[in-house]
């Protein structure tokens, strides 16, 4: 066979107007082997606590909202359920404290779960939070523009929608630039919320510091005559009704434990400080909340919320040198609560990708779910949070009393997973110190996030409730069907390797040196095994004695999983090497003149053309081979979960005027 030189190798062509308008919003690419970039992207306590911890504390405007209404008009019971709630924020985060402690790696609950329960119930975990954390952004979002157009005009009403969706969308830019950027941007509105909201306790809690025998006469007589005419069981069930319909309160506090690994070294150090100020933070703002419902008698009011009612009853008739500064107050702190919860959004684009990316490295998840973007930003999973949460919204119209079901609901079966895991960790120590305490801390945060569970399901399930669990199982079963394949694919996958019986074990010796004027095949490869030498034996039986000389091209990918520093992508670029050193042997032993060529990137398309470039000019009369899953039965889902890498860079290596042909690998049964 022969064929004619190869023309010369034409320059990479200019960046299309698609990608600088991409560069001009999104950014441009970090540098993975810049040690700066990797304490770049970290978070200190502070931001973490501003990009993590405001999804806890901005749950303070729609908690205890909805917990303070299911008291009716038994309010003498706030104190209690002030004290409760409290009290419920340091248990479950001093719980989840000790899983950062116990497990420095992160993960969170979906990691707890499948370690310490087995990879069934991790499944569960996982499923749960990530519908959680499409809740966490559709909720967020629904309560900050309720609190703005609770001021606003009723005709404005229509359009709290659209404005939601355009919020969303702005989310979905800022996150793709990167975490650090995003959570620097939104930080003065956390500021100004924890500053609007001091203002408003202290002044609320000591406007009242005069009348202290008064409210302490009316809570005692409210106690004295709800005994009187429910008893004690009544107001016990009417305490842990508002209790339980309060579990939006405590929605964000396994955020920090789940966005463990953008922290700043020492990680666990920095994620526990993160939880002590988130921890504080909210219990005392959620808990002063339901406090000032009590003291100013507050009730609901049409679609205004309960929040717009304190402030208006507070401060809403204070003036100044004939200024409404009451007024201006009021809508600079519903204007606060707006924008801390639509920074609280974060937690749903930070932390949903982040288990996505785990779940996919375990084959729950299509595998692409754990690739990273150049901007080190898991694209599809905040894409794919984006694109749910937009369709929870209209599919809710935006009601928040059914988001806040849905959303507790699914919080609270994996808090209750987590809590269970530490418990039976714990029970399986002997003798290890600190064993009582584990139990104790443990064990009664399970009995409290049961409890909350089970009476938001009771309380709820025809209100939304039933519509999560729902969801939840069927995203669990999808996961089941997701890994049942990949096992499938890798059992079949794994029979080439029995290639390797049959090669040549004789040491190398003297080899065949390189010529570049002669005919050469470009083998892109991953890891050395059978499929990549399946690829080298099909093209000397498709190309007997053509090809003189063969070049194994390979690219390291960064993934979510190892991108951890520059160590991991000197770990990734030694493994990736010596994997092609073992491919360049195997082709010396086979006769053949070899050589490889390496990269380490983010996105394994975009460096194999850039070195596909590099190597084609090398070696002009170069044919670029790569290898791709075939199925005996194509079905639309395997675009899906296996990635086209192959035909992308066919396509692009074609329009950069290269030869390039894709080898099918046979897969003869599919899930």
């Amino acid at each position: 066979m022969t064929t004619e030189p190869a023309s010369p190798v034409p320059p990479a062509p200019p960046p299309p107007p698609g990608s600088r308008l991409r560069r001009l919003l999104f950014g441009a690419p970090r540098n993975i082997q810049d040690p700066r970039t990797y304490h770049s992207i970290s978070l200190i306590a502070f931001l973490a606590w501003v990009g993590l911890g405001a999804d806890g504390l901005s749950s303070s405007a729609y908690g205890p909202d909805e917990a303070f209404r299911a008291l009716g008009p038994h309010h003498y019971l706030g104190v209690a359920l002030a004290l409760a709630t409290a009290v419920t924020v340091f248990v479950i985060s001093v719980a989840y404290s000790q899983i950062i402690k116990r497990f420095p790696f992160g993960g969170g609950g979906y990691v707890v779960a499948s370690h310490l329960l087995g990879p069934r119930f991790g499944v569960v975990s996982g499923s749960a939070l990530l519908v959680d954390y499409v809740l966490t952004i559709a909720t967020s979002i629904a309560s900050g523009a309720n609190q703005v157009f609770s001021v606003l005009p009723l005709h404005w009403a229509p359009y709290k929608l659209v404005v939601e969706a355009v919020v969303i969308g702005l989310l979905v830019i800022m996150n793709l630039r990167g975490v650090r950027e995003s959570v620097t941007i939104l930080t003065p509105i956390f500021l100004l919320f924890l500053l609007t909201h001091t203002i408003l306790i202290v002044g609320g809690v000591s406007g009242h510091a005069m009348e202290v025998p008064r409210v302490v006469g009316e809570v005692r007589q409210g106690f004295a005559s709800g005994f009187a005419t429910l008893g004690l069981a009544g107001m016990f069930g009417i305490f842990l009704k508002a209790y339980s319909m309060g579990g939006g309160t405590y929605t964000g506090i396994e955020a920090v434990s789940n966005g463990l690994q953008i922290m700043r070294e020492p990680k666990v150090e920095t994620a526990r400080r993160t939880m002590v100020y988130m921890s504080i933070s909210l219990a005392v703002v959620a808990g002063g909340i339901l406090l000032l419902y009590m003291l100013f008698h507050v009730a609901p009011e049409g679609e205004k919320t309960m929040n717009a009612i304190l402030l208006e009853k507070w401060a809403g008739g204070f003036r100044a040198g004939g200024l409404p500064l009451g007024i201006w107050f009021t809508w600079l702190t519903l204007a606060a609560e707006a924008a801390l919860l639509f920074v609280a959004a974060q937690a749903g684009f930070i932390d949903g990708p982040r288990v996505m990316s785990n779940m996919a490295t375990d084959s729950w998840l299509p595998h692409r779910f754990a690739q990273l973007s150049d901007r080190l930003t898991m694209q599809d999973g905040v894409l794919l949070m984006g694109g749910a949460s937009l369709a929870v919204l209209f599919y809710t119209r935006g009601d928040i009393t059914a988001l806040v079901t849905m959303y507790s609901i699914n919080v609270f079966v994996t808090f209750s997973l987590s809590q269970a895991s530490m418990v039976r960790y714990w029970l399986g120590k002997r003798g290890e110190s600190g064993k009582k305490r584990g139990l104790a801390v443990h064990g009664i945060a399970l009995a409290l996030c049961l409890a909350i569970l089970a009476g938001t399901v009771y309380e709820k399930a025809e209100q939304g409730g039933w519509v999560t669990l729902a969801v939840t199982g069927l995203l669990v079963g999808l996961c089941f069907l997701i890994r049942r394949h990949y096992t499938v694919v890798k059992q079949n996958l794994a029979r080439l390797n029995e290639i390797m019986n049959a090669l040549p074990a004789h040491p190398t010796g003297e080899h065949h040196q390189l010529d570049p004027k002669l005919p050469t095949a470009v083998m892109l490869v991953g890891g050395y095994s059978g499929l990549g030498i399946h690829a080298l034996l099909t093209v000397q039986r498709l190309f007997p004695g053509h090809f003189k000389n063969y070049v194994f091209v390979s690219v390291g990918v960064i993934d979510s999983a190892t991108m951890k520093g520059v160590e991991e992508v000197d770990h990734i670029r030694e493994k990736t090497e010596q994997g092609l050193k073992r491919y360049v042997d195997l082709a010396r032993r086979l006769g053949l003149a070899a050589d490889y060529r390496m990269a380490v990137g983010t996105e394994a398309v975009s460096e194999a053309e850039h070195l596909a470039v590099q190597v084609a000019r090398d070696f002009p009369r170069a044919v670029f081979f790569a290898g791709k899953l075939v199925f005996e039965q194509e079905r639309w889902f395997q675009r899906l979960l296996h990635n086209e890498t192959a035909y992308q860079l066919q396509r692009r290596l074609q329009f950069a005027g290269l030869n390039a042909m894709v080898l099918p690998v046979r897969v003869m049964q599919t899930a």
